[in-house]
């Protein structure tokens, strides 16, 4: 008598298994079930698996989704998004994804969770949040820059939020949390400048031409500009 085909659920307990073999079988087994996961109740597991656990094994799983399976993936990415116990795993997981380069990654401009991870970026005070986030953003901008034309004063509010951020320090992290959010920080710019360089530097003119930000940009902004755009800023 054959047995019956295991569940999502008893799958994914068995991904963790040390034997090759079995692992390989139950690789199979998952994919075979995402192939015909019509309402997306497989892939959903996967997604929530990976948040509970950082597996690798549900890592190399998702890395592999192809479309039309990636409209329940970035649904499942943008509501993990919006739950703050979430959303570093979330945004791991966002970041792991696109710097595999898949088929679809264009689709993330049109898709809802762009704005929100734009919206964690412009509203959370977590500094693990804002330097994971900007990393992944400043990776994602090359592969998705139609995204420019609906969301570029977006991009540019998020640099003047975390440039502010990074200096007043409203959280009071450690000064290990700031070096790497200043090196985010330097990275959006360079990113920002080298796709948008006229826009830019209007927004920067306008923004550090405010009294309220001069102190930003003397301590972070202003180094970092002199080495790009030169001292006619």
């Amino acid at each position: 008598m054959s047995r019956e085909p295991l569940s999502v659920s008893d799958l994914l307990l068995c991904l963790e298994s040390s034997e090759l073999q079995e692992l390989e079988r139950v690789r199979t087994a998952i994919n075979q079930q995402l192939n015909t996961d019509r309402g997306g109740a497989v892939l959903s597991s996967l997604v929530e698996r990976y948040l509970d656990s950082s597996s690798s094994q549900v890592l190399l799983l998702l890395s592999s989704i192809r479309e039309p399976h990636h409209k329940v993936l970035l649904e499942k990415l943008n509501e993990a998004l919006t739950r703050p116990g979430n959303r570093v795993a979330a945004i791991t997981l966002l970041g792991h994804l696109i710097r595999k380069q898949p088929p679809w990654v264009h689709h993330i401009s049109q898709a809802p969770v762009l704005p929100t991870l734009l919206r964690c970026l412009k509203t959370d005070g977590d500094v693990v949040v804002l330097v994971s986030a900007v990393l992944v953003l400043v990776a994602l901008l090359p592969m998705i820059p139609q995204a420019g034309k609906q969301h570029i004063y977006d991009f540019f509010d998020v640099f003047g939020r975390l440039a502010s951020w990074s200096y007043r320090n409203p959280g009071q992290v450690s000064a290990a949390y700031l070096v790497h959010l200043h090196a985010g920080v330097y990275s959006l710019f360079h990113r920002l400048y080298g796709m948008f360089p006229c826009n830019f530097v209007s927004y920067l003119r306008l923004h550090y031409g405010m009294k309220e930000n001069l102190d930003t940009f003397q301590e972070v902004v202003k180094e970092v500009v002199k080495v790009r755009t030169g001292p006619e800023l």
